[in-house]
């Protein structure tokens, strides 16, 4: 497939001269230096490094890429390259590299030129400048606000990187490539998207004219490792007491709802909930981009489609969720509860549907009522704020409450049960709840959490019903004794 034409390797052109040298087209001029990864201190104080600790590239180092990019590009048939797999890709575009470098007489070491190497098939064949970012497991979000202003949270701190694309252009082009990956798209025309990696970590883009100081790209990142709730336990997110808690209200088929701030890790405890499903049963998921990581094999995974360039085709959240009752679903299992599905979901959860789960944003197990109620409303059903109470009540058992607190930490601050109505008011109560008790010399928040002393909870006929009442017991007396 690949000819050799002069000192430049290419497919299906020739961009070199008869000297052996990059001709104009496939070579920007650049005076010569001695060396490409020429040191510079971070432009702020806050900047860290992106894969590994070392300094920020200079930007002498990001006009030889570009050029050397710019040369690449001239010299390959992309269409043939794309036909590739990736190792032979790479080899491919290596040895372009290595002669477009040589024929430039740029001075670098073995591990310089590897670096550029690495870097330039990342924008050819990866993500770009993200790539060393996504290889990470401790990265949890990557916000990119524009092409050179790029964040990290690393173990609950937002910082800096020394990361930045060659222009915004490129980082349209990176968002374009990241949502064709699932059948979507964004550009003027359609500014906002969302999409999935490969991974099932969730992606957004919003493009110009809406971000107006360049495209912003937001990722959510999952962990190759599921976390359990054991795991959660040992972070300090629950107490050992409240994690058995939540086990049996995933074995015995309670319908819950988790709410939570944006980035509190609700998708996380979802995940580590249904890690206590029976295989047995056949769970169907509703997800606007599927992120969820089910580890039972029965498992059917279905996801929202936007509407295409003709304004047709779309597929919404609701739609997806009145589909599944014709499909024999066990239990349901929503990303999040954004809108009128609300309404469908509880219909589900209240006709049979035992053990379905959803998510949803709200501040405190009563807000999260509270928003359950407005998305019915608003959602077009003229029912009186009475019915779609009851509706709630006989629907919904466990509401758990997760918290990104202000040190970064997250924790499980409410396991809150639904009692029924008194009058038109929601009664509830707190099994667990987690206290606050101030701070350490570190700024690291102290807090404990603890049982508040209810003995026999209201699904306690439930796990009875599911032989789970003696193991329920034992936990709630583990808790007590515990207590502050």
């Amino acid at each position: 497939m690949f000819q050799r034409t002069s000192s430049v390797e290419t497919l299906g052109r020739s961009p070199v001269n008869a000297a052996g040298k990059p001709s104009a087209a496939a070579e920007p001029k650049a005076r010569p230096r001695a060396a490409v990864a020429a040191k510079t201190a971070p432009r702020t104080s806050d900047v860290v490094a992106a894969a590994r600790p070392q300094a920020a590239k200079s930007d002498e180092y990001y006009l030889l890429k570009g050029q050397v990019f710019a040369a690449l590009i001239e010299a390959i048939d992309v269409s043939q390259l794309a036909r590739m797999d990736a190792s032979h890709a790479r080899d491919a575009i290596g040895e372009i590299v290595t002669d477009i470098v040589t024929a430039k007489k740029v001075v670098m070491s073995i591990s310089e030129q590897d670096e550029l190497l690495r870097d330039i098939c990342n924008d050819v064949l990866g993500y770009g400048p993200l790539e060393p970012l996504l290889g990470r497991d401790d990265i949890a979000d990557i916000m990119v606000n524009g092409a050179d202003t790029v964040y990290i949270e690393v173990g609950g701190k937002v910082q800096r990187t020394d990361i930045h694309f060659r222009d915004n252009a490129q980082l349209l082009h990176i968002c374009q490539r990241i949502v064709s990956q699932v059948g979507r798209r964004v550009d003027e025309s359609s500014p906002i998207c969302d999409a999935r990696l490969a991974d099932g970590s969730r992606v957004n883009v919003i493009a110009f004219p809406l971000a107006i100081d360049g495209p912003s790209l937001t990722i959510r990142k999952f962990k190759k490792d599921k976390l359990t709730l054991d795991q959660l336990v040992k972070f300090g997110a629950i107490s050992p007491e409240g994690a058995e808690i939540l086990q049996i209200i995933g074995r015995v088929r309670c319908n819950v709802l988790i709410s939570g701030g944006t980035g509190s890790g609700k998708t996380t405890l979802l995940n580590c909930l249904t890690a206590y499903i029976e295989p047995t049963e056949r769970v169907i998921t509703c997800e606007d981009a599927a992120e969820l990581q089910l580890q039972q094999p029965h498992v059917v995974r279905l996801e929202t489609r936007p509407p295409n360039l003709e304004g047709e085709g779309q597929v919404t959240m609701r739609d997806l969720v009145r589909n599944c009752l014709r499909m024999r679903p066990e239990r349901i299992i929503v990303g999040e509860v954004r809108g009128a599905e609300a309404f469908d979901l509880l219909q589900a959860m209240n006709t049979g549907h035992d053990g379905s789960m959803g998510t949803l944003h709200a501040n405190s197990p009563r807000e999260a009522l509270s928003r359950l109620e407005s998305m019915i409303t608003m959602g077009g059903y003229s029912l009186p704020s009475k019915t779609i109470r009851e509706m709630i009540v006989s629907s919904i058992d466990v509401v758990i409450q997760a918290a990104r607190l202000r040190d970064g930490s997250r924790r499980i601050t409410h396991i809150t049960e639904i009692l029924g109505l008194e009058g038109d008011v929601i009664t509830t109560q707190d099994l667990f709840i987690y206290d606050l008790q101030g701070e350490d010399p570190q700024g690291n928040l102290i807090g404990q959490h603890r049982s508040t002393g209810v003995g026999r909870p209201r699904f306690w006929d439930r796990a009875r019903y599911y032989g789970e009442e003696k193991r329920l017991a034992a936990a709630l007396d583990a808790a007590e004794k515990v207590g502050p």
